[in-house]
């Protein structure tokens, strides 16, 4: 396109301001249309091996044009059409004569686009495992580092007993280790399509091949093998299962889940000051209130995923309303929904790697606010040390209620800080604990077991998932994946 035109037509802002190239690539039309030659080409060889009369000089003129669309002559030929497999079946046949007459031989327009897609979602599950794994990773990282700085819990965004920032971390990265194993259950359980027929019976198949069942089976097992699959669904319609489409997007939203609750709990944080998500030296937080640092990627996060999270329904009803073999209103849904869903999921991932790879702690502020709420928490083990220092456990809990109550409204209605424990100090009643005040609020008295639960997280989740995906971390940076 002309930058002329990028201004006056809607551009996706999928591809420009979220998902990274790779992604954008496996959804572009020049992937999808070299991989409807790679499939025509494969088609032809097994074919051939098969005993097909089909000859290497007409595979050799496929594969030199494989690569060199003519997508203008394509274009003309679908303003006729009206068929985009056609278009291209016939722009092909142009550019290799000597093989048109063999070209497709036997396939119905779903061979070239259900393949096609089930290869597209098979690099996109690969990609996103990856930028997935690579997120857990630097969660734990951070979860690490933290396990033991202990900060205020909340339950209901209320004060809560304490827990550390790296346990909060950790918790995050959970959910994502549980999205993970889904990315993964979905890759090993994709297969091929391969070639099924019209509505799924073969026929064509079988009439070219004289009847020799046999062949069929063999021509099927060789392209699913030369696409790069171990298996193909046992029986189809004219498409593959809808229900897989269903399964893919609903994994793709449980990341969106994942990272929405994540970059929620971050912009809550950042809110009370205590963390941060990376700032660059000249952003702009606001265009009238200077000061501002406005959480910018967990919202653009929450954004998109809401997307994405809302989107795993189209699959769902596309499943729900195909008709007995095959209804074609499920096309341009899909042409939406799989690459959007893809797209905004790597976007989400793109910036939550982000998010977590430059993390502030600002440690001053999360004790403050452990300061002021620690006394109250800490009120229950006051009291147990001064009754076993003889005191009268009624008449001390008594005071500690009297004192609390007065403590709390100067922090509420006067803007003090919490003063409850210069308060006991004062009182005779706990004189023989005075010296113990300052070591039970303690913060890391209350954290229990937080760090340990950390190191056994990352040690029998993260770590392996570090090693497994070592190396595919490490290529994130590549080029385009090739077809």
């Amino acid at each position: 396109m002309t930058g002329n035109t990028q201004r006056t037509t809607y551009q996706s802002p999928l591809p420009q301001r979220a998902a990274g190239p790779d992604m954008s690539y496996l959804f572009s039309d020049d992937f999808r249309f070299k991989t409807w030659r790679r499939l025509w080409i494969a088609l032809a060889e097994a074919q051939r091996q098969l005993g097909l009369p089909i000859t290497q000089a007409q595979i050799n003129q496929m594969k030199r044009a494989a690569q060199h669309i003519n997508y203008a002559t394509a274009q003309r030929i679908e303003k006729k059409t009206r068929h985009d497999v056609m278009a291209h079946l016939q722009a092909f046949g142009r550019q290799c004569p000597k093989a048109k007459p063999i070209i497709h031989l036997g396939a119905t327009s779903m061979f070239v686009v259900d393949n096609t897609d089930l290869i597209r979602i098979r690099e996109a599950l690969r990609l996103t495992r990856t930028k997935l794994a690579h997120l857990i990773g630097l969660l734990g990282t951070f979860a690490t580092r933290y396990k033991a700085l202990p900060t205020l819990g909340f339950t209901h965004f209320q004060p809560a007993q304490p827990t550390t920032v790296g346990k909060r971390a950790a918790l995050w990265a959970q959910d994502f280790v549980l999205d993970l194993q889904e990315i993964e259950t979905r890759l090993q359980r994709l297969r091929c399509r391969s070639v099924k027929g019209t509505t799924g019976t073969q026929a064509s198949f079988l009439e070219l091949f004289d009847g020799d069942h046999r062949k069929v089976l063999r021509l099927e097992a060789l392209i699913a093998k030369k696409l790069g699959f171990d298996a193909t669904y046992p029986v189809t319609g004219q498409t593959y299962p809808r229900k897989v489409d269903a399964q893919i997007l609903a994994a793709l939203a449980g990341i969106a889940q994942s990272a929405a609750k994540m970059t929620t709990d971050l912009r809550l944080l950042q809110a009370l000051k205590e963390i941060e998500e990376p700032f660059a030296k000249h952003q702009v937080g606001s265009s009238a209130m200077a000061y501002k640092r406005n959480p910018i990627w967990s919202e653009r996060i929450g954004a998109l995923a809401r997307f994405v999270i809302a989107n795993q329904q189209n699959a769902a009803f596309t499943a729900a309303t195909q008709w007995l073999e095959r209804s074609l209103d499920d096309s341009g849904n899909r042409r939406l929904s799989i690459p959007e869903g893809f797209l905004a999921t790597d976007g989400i991932l793109n910036l939550a790697r982000q998010v977590a790879d430059g993390l502030v702690v600002n440690r001053a502020q999360i004790r403050k606010h452990l300061d002021q709420e620690l006394p109250f928490m800490a009120t229950e083990n006051i009291l147990m040390a001064a009754v076993k220092a003889g005191g009268d456990r009624q008449d001390l809990h008594e005071r500690i209620r009297v004192h609390a109550q007065a403590a709390a409204t100067a922090v509420k209605q006067k803007g003090k800080d919490n003063d409850l424990l210069q308060r006991l100090a004062k009182d005779h009643a706990f004189a023989q604990v005075h010296p113990l005040l300052k070591t039970m609020t303690d913060p890391r008295r209350f954290i229990g077991r937080a760090p340990q639960q950390v190191d056994a997280f990352v040690r029998q989740f993260i770590t392996p998932i570090r090693r497994k995906y070592r190396t595919a971390i490490a290529a994130l940076s590549k080029k385009r994946i090739s077809v």
